[in-house]
């Protein structure tokens, strides 16, 4: 039964986003910018039990991401501004970002930035 609250709320979540983002893109772009998933998943992870260990990794594995998410929305943006299709421009986005996080993880490996 939770399993399926979780799934209808997400749900409505993003319904309602979509809504808003069709009548005023760029506020529905600036909503969906907000870490709804982000904080959706530590909510359930939290209401499940997982303990603040498990919630901090969590929300570090999150803003690990941040940065190929950006490169996926920009090459997006740039995409569709040339009016390639859809599908490409999400090709194009994932394999961006697919990249940037090697990238990152090689770059982190050899420099010890972290």
């Amino acid at each position: 039964m939770f399993v399926v609250m979780k799934i209808l709320v997400s749900a409505i979540a993003i319904g309602i986003v979509s809504e808003i983002a069709k009548r005023f893109p760029v506020y529905g772009g600036i909503i969906a910018a907000l870490p709804l998933v982000s904080l959706l998943s530590i909510f359930w992870l939290y209401l499940q039990g997982e303990g603040n260990t498990t919630l901090g990794k969590f929300a570090l594995g999150v803003l690990w991401g941040f940065p190929a998410t950006a490169v996926l929305l920009l090459i997006l943006y740039l995409s569709l501004k040339q009016s390639l299709p859809l599908a490409v421009s999400f090709g194009l986005g994932v394999a961006g970002w697919g990249i940037f996080l090697l990238i990152q993880d090689v770059v982190i490996k050899n420099w010890n930035v972290f």
